[in-house]
This record gives structure tokens, C-alpha cells and sequence, in this order.
């Protein structure tokens, strides 16, 4: 499984972006997929998360500015990003845990991480 992130940008604060991640590969399903970000000098830090049912979780610092969604006839996740701030600027990077079939049949469950896409907000 493979994941491809885009999106990322330079915004002024109190714009929006969009961040987009896709999941490809071959026999395979997704189950949770997520959003992080990490800043320079800090820890990688959880945004958003999403099941497969679509039951969502987030950061305290992102809620009621932040949207995670996903379409999962894509394998795409998907965070949509208003009243950016300052503090938002990270390198933003997805996340997908998911169970692939090897030629027997045989599951075998992973956790993909995608390259990353920077999201710099301007003062």
C-alpha cells in the first residue's frame, strides 16, 4: 500500500486549505486513516483520525476548524482546513492502517505513512 498526499501550501491566516491523501496498491482494504503534523523542533502530533464507519477524532488545538472525511470507493482521506493559524504550520503527514492479502489469501496488517506536504501559514 502506498499513500500520495497533496494540498499543502502558503496561506494567509484565517484561510483555508485542503489536504488530500490516496491509498493505492493491491489487494487491500483500509480501515482508520489519519491526519499528523509535526513542527520543526517538535514531537509528531495526531490532527485527525477516521474509521472506516467514519467515526472521526481530533486534536483539541484543530476542533471546529478542522474536517477530516474520506471516501472510501477512492481509498482517499481527506482534511479540510479553516481558520488557519500560525501554529498550523507543519509539514502535514496521512496515515492509513490497513489489512493487505498476499496471493493465498493470507491478511497481513500494516501502517502506511504518506511522504508529507508542507502547510506554511503567514502572520
Amino acid at each position: 500500500v502506498q499513500l500520495q498526499a497533496s494540498g499543502g501550501g502558503l496561506v494567509q491566516a484565517g484561510g483555508s486549505l485542503r489536504l488530500s491523501c490516496a491509498a493505492s496498491g493491491n489487494r487491500f482494504s483500509i480501515n482508520t486513516m489519519g491526519w499528523y503534523r509535526q513542527s520543526p523542533g517538535k514531537q509528531r502530533e495526531m490532527v485527525a483520525t477516521i474509521s472506516s464507519g467514519g467515526s472521526s477524532n481530533y486534536a483539541d488545538s484543530v476542533k471546529g476548524r478542522f474536517t477530516i472525511s474520506r471516501d472510501n470507493a477512492k481509498n482517499t482521506v481527506y482534511l479540510q482546513m479553516n481558520s488557519l493559524k500560525p501554529e498550523d504550520t507543519a509539514v502535514y503527514y496521512c496515515n492509513a492502517d490497513y489489512i493487505a492479502y498476499l496471493l493465498d489469501q493470507t491478511p497481513v496488517a500494516g501502517r502506511e505513512w504518506g511522504q508529507g506536504t508542507l502547510v506554511t501559514v503567514s502572520s
